[in-house]
């Protein structure tokens, strides 16, 4: 099969990081433009990240990574990279996934309780976490990530678009929410904090055995959101005493002064990342064509479900029950 321009440049990219005798095998592309490789001599291997510009930009990437690093955390080590056509070469961390390991029997409690050190390490650090100039994932950001609800579930269930009042009273029930959000410390969110973009690497020490990867989207935010991420997957079950243990773990290595701040603050984070996944799940099916991620739509309702019991989230739980009442929460249930 010919090389297309972009395996050339690829191959170019590879030869001048002193790469070119070694093998290449696809591993992986991921929702964006981006796809990996592994490029193996016989006794070391690396990763090239090719992101093609202009739909995908590799410095954000390298920015929070060596940030990430820098705080003592594993990321990626960049041995060498061309920003303008979108490649790096990335240190390998091999195939030893969150996702794979739990698979496989790993010891669940174990994992993310590490991963959940993290966390705390990244909260600890304070400003230090913090990179000049990074957007803030709060207020009415929040409300618009959270709208895939009404503008792709809601009409789902119902078989006819949102009125705009409808969607006005969602904007301003959530709003009413976050107004009794507790004031903390914004810290550094990474964001897509789940068992897919974790590295097991139990060969290092403390919170260095959680290798990190697709932190590129990092933003500041509410302390509790990467936890919410992780222990309220949306693929996942995670166990309701590893649930607690690890809001636990996190709130007294923190050395969080306000328990029931910081757990209103979680019930706010996991409502509004349950209702844009919720919507979000919809939008993979009826744009994209990609019906697989129904099945896991039961699941975020509960915890969605879950979270709307929290007093500060009235007013969204009493919307939810207006608009989509039981009955039409089951898209995606099995018979």
């Amino acid at each position: 099969m010919a090389k297309s321009e972009r395996d050339l440049l690829r191959a170019e990219f590879v030869g001048r990081a002193g790469w070119g005798d070694a093998g290449e095998r696809l591993l992986a592309g991921d929702a964006s433009f981006r796809k990996y490789f592994r490029l193996s001599r016989p006794r070391r291997s690396a990763v090239v990240m090719d992101a093609p510009p202009p739909q995908e930009d590799v410095r954000p990437f390298v920015q929070i990574g060596r940030h990430l690093i820098g705080l003592g955390l594993s990321a990626p080590e960049i041995l060498a990279e061309d920003a303008e056509h979108g490649f790096l070469l990335l240190e390998d961390f091999g195939d030893d996934t969150y996702a794979r390991v739990l698979a496989a029997g790993g010891d669940e409690g174990e994992l993310y309780s590490r991963a959940t050190d993290v966390l705390v390490e990244i909260y600890r650090a304070g400003e230090r976490s913090l990179i000049p100039g990074l957007g803030a994932y709060a207020g009415d950001t929040l409300i618009e990530a959270a709208m895939l609800l009404p503008e792709w579930y809601l009409p789902e269930a119902t078989g006819k678009p949102t009125p705009p009042e409808e969607t006005a009273r969602y904007v301003a029930a959530w709003r009413e929410c976050l107004a009794v959000l507790p004031a903390t410390g914004e810290t550094l969110l990474l964001r897509d904090y789940h068992k897919d973009n974790l590295l097991w690497l139990p060969a290092r020490p403390g919170v260095k055995a959680c290798g990190l990867l697709d932190f590129q989207d990092a933003l500041r935010g509410h302390p509790s959101y990467d936890l919410v991420s992780l222990i309220e997957d949306a693929r996942r079950d995670v166990a309701p005493a590893v649930h607690a243990a690890c809001l636990d773990r996190y709130i007294g290595e923190a050395g969080i002064a306000d328990a029931s701040g910081f757990r209103t603050g979680f019930a706010l984070m996991a409502a509004q990342r349950h209702a844009r996944i919720i919507g979000l799940f919809v939008r993979l099916l009826r744009r994209d064509g990609k019906p697989d991620y129904l099945q896991h739509l039961p699941r975020v309702w509960r915890m969605f479900e879950r979270a709307l019991q929290h007093e500060a989230l009235s007013p969204l739980r009493r919307w939810v029950d207006r608009t989509l009442p039981s009955a039409m929460r089951r898209i995606g249930a099995t018979s």
